[in-house]
């Protein structure tokens, strides 16, 4: 316990530095226009999707629509995506979505429509008189849902329709063999935006669009999603080359059309504009409900923390929802004088030739002998790239920029079960706990180029892990203790207990305005406590064993997809904020136990305190209670709820026999 009080008592001095230098950032956009007008730099954006399957390609179109649909001139915006899959149906769906681009982008820039995502936006509006733009919202919705049941129906099947085949020449790379981990580099500009003839049906020039599958080999290592971005940055430069990069994840859209604009303040700034490296936006969902039961939305971290590592000159990269300055991505060191020029990037070569050119540059073997993956682009070697990237481009001169706006800029989906949750959380602080431990730990590669506060700000993060440790004291040895009638804490009565009751007080009470200060609700803050122990107790445990496992050459890192999708029954119960519990993995069936643990402990303590007067027993009942009335949606799904989101039987099996061993074991 001693250890335990040593490690959150570290822990919490190091999180303090995230509230030590917060700062708050306002771009001016109006300046922006009136300033450079259309005269603004060129944008690259890019989309990485890696399974047609976990990634439906109706959902990474939508993303793709809603980043093209940006108020920013067309001809300066060209999109890729990265298909990691190899999968012809995503090809597919491109394919479909850059015809239907040709209607949505004008009717969205016409009538400002917000967000972008065809999806996101049918679903929450409607048209319903006969003015004009009802017709037109009529129109476009049908083609819409005509073009989503088109690709829907190819994913069901498997297949693309065969007379779709011949109406575009990337069909034919799929002639050849070609399987998601063994083919050749398949890359298709699909939208040539410097075409004047690539309009809309308003005449209005197309953003430029291409698909990528790079090469895949076996025995050859792939990297990831580093080494899809790596891809992206060397066979982009051939293309467009644009000097600001956008990276989103495929179920990120863009939900504010003037995002591009809100981040070139930062980078044209004219005093600091041209250190700055990246701007990182937070992650936001869509799909958030009230009283946010699995943590997700986490307020305080979105809006203090972060913004105090910005206030000591760092900013996470967090692999989504980011703008780059394409120099300090491909290793270039600041040297005072990065200015980023206006004007257009004119193509000088056929769409032939530079698909060409492109494909050599996404081949397996182009990185073998480079930098690639060392101080040119995204690190290889760790779950969490985008973190220990982010990190090294701060440690060549460069500052980043956090801006977290009132408009959300980009939104995602959120994992709507327990275990997506967890497993998700297991694999982040896996990587962030690995980059702790390597040559990439903030105080050995940040010495002396980024502060003391900033180096402790990454720490809030990458020592995740470590506090599964004294969370698992904390839940565990005090119902023990009770058992066994052994006190942990000073009696009610001394004096030496106000230290502990000031600590437990003042920690809860400033945790609680804090997140009630930055938007949360009371609920919200409760549900956070609860999800905040059970990832410490089980996703982090894990990724702390499944590192030290590493470390000892038993064990290997493997990049873990979370699906985007759930079944119909799932998301109603989630929408009635009831907890998804029904998965027999081992991260379930430690919540069950240490749940039930204090359920009984705190019967026998109680019990025994009320009836024998132990006054020395109170402190860890009150701790072993906090935890029962936390525990409370598990004790329903152990024992009161019997759909699908319930604890499996299995589960409960398991935990009512450590559980009574161990009672057995304490008590005779």
């Amino acid at each position: 316990m001693l250890c335990a009080e040593a490690v959150l008592g570290c822990y919490w001095v190091i999180s303090q530095s995230g509230r030590w230098a917060v700062v708050y950032r306002f771009p001016f956009k109006d300046k922006l226009s009136s300033r450079y007008g259309e005269k603004v730099p060129p944008v690259d954006v890019f989309v990485c999707t890696a399974d047609p399957v976990l990634e439906p390609p109706s959902l990474v179109v939508n993303t793709v629509l809603s980043v093209m649909s940006y108020n920013y001139p067309s001809h300066k915006l060209s999109v890729y995506l990265s298909d990691d899959g190899g999968s012809q149906l995503t090809f597919y769906a491109l394919f479909e979505a850059s015809l239907f681009s040709k209607y949505w982008i004008p009717f969205s820039k016409k009538y400002n429509v917000e967000p972008r995502s065809p999806a996101v936006y049918f679903s929450l509006t409607n048209a319903v008189d006969d003015s004009s733009f009802a017709r037109e919202w009529t129109h476009v919705k049908r083609l819409y849902e005509e073009m989503k049941g088109r690709i829907d129906s190819a994913a069901a099947k498997g297949s693309v329709p065969e007379h779709m085949r011949d109406q575009h020449k990337g069909f034919s790379e799929w002639n050849s063999k070609v399987e998601k981990k063994d083919h050749h580099s398949i890359v298709q500009i699909l939208i040539d935006g410097w075409n004047p003839e690539a309009t809309d049906v308003e005449g209005n020039r197309l953003p430029t669009l291409v698909y990528l599958s790079r090469e895949k080999r076996p025995g050859w290592p792939h990297n990831f999603k580093a080494g899809s971005m790596n891809a992206l940055i060397r066979m982009s430069s051939v293309i467009s080359n644009a000097p600001i990069i956008l990276n989103v994840d495929c179920d990120m859209y863009a939900n504010d059309p003037d995002a591009i604009k809100d981040a070139l303040c930062f980078f044209l700034d004219e005093k600091h504009g041209s250190q700055t490296c990246y701007v990182q936006y937070p992650q936001q969902y869509n799909n958030i409900i009230k009283n946010d039961i699995y943590g997700n939305q986490n307020f305080a971290t979105d809006n203090i923390e972060l913004s105090g590592l910005d206030g000591f000159g760092v900013a996470l990269y967090v692999g989504t929802g980011c703008f780059h300055r394409r120099e300090s991505l491909s290793g270039k060191k600041y040297s005072g004088n990065h200015r980023i020029e206006s004007g257009d990037n004119i193509k000088k070569e056929s769409v032939e030739k530079l698909e060409d050119a492109a494909k050599a540059l996404a081949n397996c073997s182009y990185e073998k002998g480079t930098l690639w993956g060392k101080e040119m682009g995204l690190v290889y070697g760790c779950p969490v790239e985008d973190i220990v990237t982010g990190l090294s481009i701060q440690c060549r001169g460069w500052k980043p920029a956090y801006y977290n706006p009132s408009k959300h800029a980009f939104k995602g989906v959120a994992p709507t079960t327990l275990d997506v949750a967890l497993i998700q959380h297991s694999r982040w602080s896996e990587g962030m706990f690995q980059i702790f431990l390597s040559k990439y730990c903030p105080f050995i590669l940040g010495r002396g180029k980024i502060s003391l506060g900033g180096q402790m700000g990454y720490c809030i993060y990458l020592l995740w892990p470590v506090l599964s440790l004294p969370t698992l004291v904390y839940v565990v040895i005090p119902p023990l203790a009770l058992l066994r009638d052994v006190p942990l804490f000073p009696s009610v009565s001394s004096s030496w207990m106000v230290a502990f009751a000031y600590v437990f007080a003042a920690k809860t009470a400033y945790s609680l305005a804090e997140d009630v200060a930055v938007g949360d609700t009371v609920k919200g803050w409760w549900n956070l406590q609860r999800i905040v122990v059970i990832r410490r107790m089980t996703a982090y445990l894990l990724a702390l064993i499944e590192t030290v496992m590493r470390m000892l050459g038993l064990s290997q890192s493997a990049f873990v997809l979370t699906a985007k999708v759930v079944d119909d029954e799932a998301e109603m119960r989630y929408k009635k904020g009831l907890i998804e519990f029904g998965s027999s993995s081992i991260m379930m069936v430690i919540v069950a136990t240490v749940a039930l643990l204090n359920l009984v402990a705190f019967g026998w303590g109680a019990g025994k305190a009320l009836w024998f007067a132990e006054e020395v027993l109170w402190p860890q009942l009150a701790v072993c209670g906090v935890w029962v009335v936390l525990s409370l949606p598990v004790y329903e799904a152990l024992f009161f709820r019997r759909d699908k989101g319930s604890m499996p039987l299995q589960v409960t099996v398991k935990s009512l026999i450590v559980v009574s061993t161990a009672m057995l074991i304490c008590v005779f």
